[in-house]
């Protein structure tokens, strides 16, 4: 229980044995009407003060009152024309509500707490032969940690010694653990479930997965969505035309209705009471809560309530090819050379990329599989979407697409088969390509097929040659394919689906959150795929999936159309009963006491069925 229900509970539970002493007090002396309202102003002033200094506070800053100022008004009024008990029942119905609403929203926010409850709480350092248990913020890039079973993972860190299993679920959503070993990274927030490891620190704490995740899952609410700032600008305009209205019901009606002037203010008040948008104001943040703590369950994060909205109006999905629609793992499948031998055509290519780490110099390495001397290369020259240049023993090498053999004026020999050529020319001469593929995603037809049986459309940018773009979109249904990009064409192109779009469409990119940051950061919505640990996904995209599962696209579509779903029943319901309650109020069917326990259960009602998106988001 948070600070602030503890408070609003004992100003209730005081509020209450004064209200329940003063009606008995009242009734035994029999007090006139003077006296009645002196005594009922003590519990109501305990009731009330919090209330006032909320309403002072929005005064003095020069904001427009909320709801705080209606109740006020009618409780002011109902202590004017006689109606004491009314008015602080009202009040202590209306702070009941608000310690309601205070209990919902940390509930809320401790569930999503709870989700991402990844913080560790401790490191141990080796040092020398010993170990010393140190705070995760100590450690440093470099040192050494070891890791026993059950521990959480204190920092971004490399395995140096050991093997085990890590349950990576806090920060991935996958439930099967991974095996690791000497070599392969792992993300603090993450337990080790097996096996004793040493690792070395490669992030600081505050730079460290786990902390990145939970501060983008804290301050995901601050951006807020079209239908948040709905409910503020209903608000906004709502009290004032609800005075407006309960003012007329006081001042015009009497003067135009027969009947006694104390019965018109004293509808004219409990308008005021039926009128608090308490229901809508809290159950339309909370559905937004709920949406994004039950997308993090699933390895989604969303940066803003805002991106929740705009991913139920994507009406195209553009993706990155490499790395997103395929694993980006690339193989060497075909060595063909030209004036000299296999080895040696691979040997010249790995010398070349030998400082590389692009996935297809990773390949091309794991193909060689010896020691590569760096020594005998030098003068390396990148060319970003060509290729790249060195001298290796002396001699003029240049590895890349066919683009740049033709920026280059160099003679290759064009390739028919599908994959990537990596093509070499040495000292001015075609020296043969190396043919490489690359595997699709074992989920990417699910995703593909769940999104055209909506009716949703696909394109795919990617930077390879059309041959292999085209293989790729046919095999998966992909209906556009735009192959052969710069990264500065991405742009383009993304650009010019969004001015072609419908003005309520929205356009997504879906890229590796590496090399694709201008595009993510570019379209309506970037989602970047295998976000763990990539810096450039975690500023660039506003939607993260922290696994390479393209799949996983679902689970974030569905959760936000379950979240909007949501939204907008809590909306129509909210309003709806306010109206119905404004109406029977004019027509003097309740009682200011009737009309704030119905706005109580409409709040509730509205609470229970944003807890219910976020238990049952699908």
């Amino acid at each position: 229980m948070t600070k602030e229900v503890k408070k609003k509970g004992i100003e209730i539970g005081a509020g209450i044995v004064l209200y329940l002493t003063v009606w008995a007090a009242s009734v035994q002396t029999g007090l006139n009407r003077q006296e009645e309202t002196t005594v009922f102003l003590l519990p109501y002033i305990v009731l009330a003060l919090e209330t006032y200094k909320s309403l002072f506070r929005q005064i003095i800053k020069l904001r427009f009152p909320d709801e705080d100022l209606l109740i006020v008004i009618a409780t002011v009024g109902a202590f004017f024309v006689g109606r004491n008990k009314e008015a602080v029942a009202a009040m202590l119905f209306y702070q009941v509500g608000k310690m309601i609403e205070e209990i919902s929203m940390s509930r809320t926010k401790k569930s999503i707490a709870e989700f991402i409850d990844i913080r560790p709480e401790y490191a141990n350092l080796k040092t020398g032969g010993m170990e010393e248990i140190v705070l995760p913020q100590d450690l440093k890039t470099g040192q050494t940690i070891i890791l026993r079973p059950g521990g959480r993972i204190p920092v971004d860190a490399e395995v140096t010694a050991g093997t085990g299993t890590v349950d990576t679920k806090a920060i991935t959503g996958e439930a099967e653990p991974k095996v690791v070993g000497p070599g392969d990274r792992i993300y603090s927030g993450c337990i080790n479930l097996s096996g004793v490891l040493e690792a070395k620190v490669i992030r600081l704490y505050k730079d460290s997965t786990a902390e990145k995740v939970i501060e983008l899952v804290e301050r995901a609410n601050e951006k807020k969505s079209d239908s948040l700032h709905f409910a503020d600008r209903f608000t906004r305009y709502y009290t004032p035309i609800v005075i407006l209205i309960a003012f007329v019901t006081i001042l015009v009606l009497p003067m135009m209705f027969t009947g006694e002037r104390e019965e018109w203010i004293y509808r004219g008040l409990i308008i005021l009471v039926a009128a608090c948008p308490c229901g809508l104001m809290v159950s339309i943040p909370m559905a937004f809560l709920g949406g994004i703590g039950s997308a993090s369950k699933y390895g989604v994060l969303f940066k803003g309530s805002a991106f929740l909205e705009d991913l139920t109006k994507v009406d195209t999905f553009v993706f990155d090819k490499t790395g997103t629609l395929t694993e980006g793992v690339f193989h060497v499948q075909k060595i063909v050379p030209s004036q000299m031998t296999e080895e040696e055509l691979l040997e010249k290519a790995v010398l070349g990329e030998a400082y590389s780490m692009h996935p297809i110099a990773v390949s091309l390495r794991e193909a060689y599989g010896k020691t590569i001397d760096r020594a005998r290369v030098k003068g390396i020259s990148d060319f970003p979407g060509y290729g790249l240049r060195a001298v290796v023993d002396g001699k003029e090498v240049y590895i890349g697409n066919s683009r740049l053999m033709k920026k280059r004026g160099l003679f290759y020999q064009p390739v028919t088969e599908v994959g990537s050529a990596v093509h070499v020319a040495v000292d001015g001469k075609y020296a043969g390509y190396i043919l490489i593929s690359d595997a699709i995603r074992e989920d990417t037809e699910k995703l593909m097929k769940w999104l055209h049986r909506r009716g949703l459309s696909t394109v795919m940018l990617t930077g390879d040659n059309e041959r292999v773009a085209e293989a790729v979109a046919k095999q998966l249904g992909i209906e556009s394919v735009y192959a052969e990009l710069m990264p500065e064409d991405k742009v383009e192109q993304i650009e010019d689906f969004m001015e072609s779009r419908m003005e309520d469409e929205k356009v997504a990119f879906i890229g590796d959150g590496i090399n694709d940051a201008p595009v993510l950061a570019r379209a309506d919505i970037g989602i970047a795929m295998g976000g763990l640990g990539a810096d450039a996904a975690l500023e660039a995209a506003d939607i993260i999936l922290m696994e390479d599962e393209p799949s996983r696209i679902i689970s974030a579509i569905r959760i936000a159309r379950a979240t909007l779903r949501s939204v907008k029943q809590n909306m129509i319901f909210a309003i709806g009963m306010k109206v119905i309650l404004i109406a029977l109020a004019f027509a003097g069917y309740v009682t200011m006491q009737n009309a704030i326990i119905a706005d109580m259960a409409v709040m509730l009602i509205n609470i229970m069925n944003s807890f219910w998106m976020m238990k049952y988001p699908e």
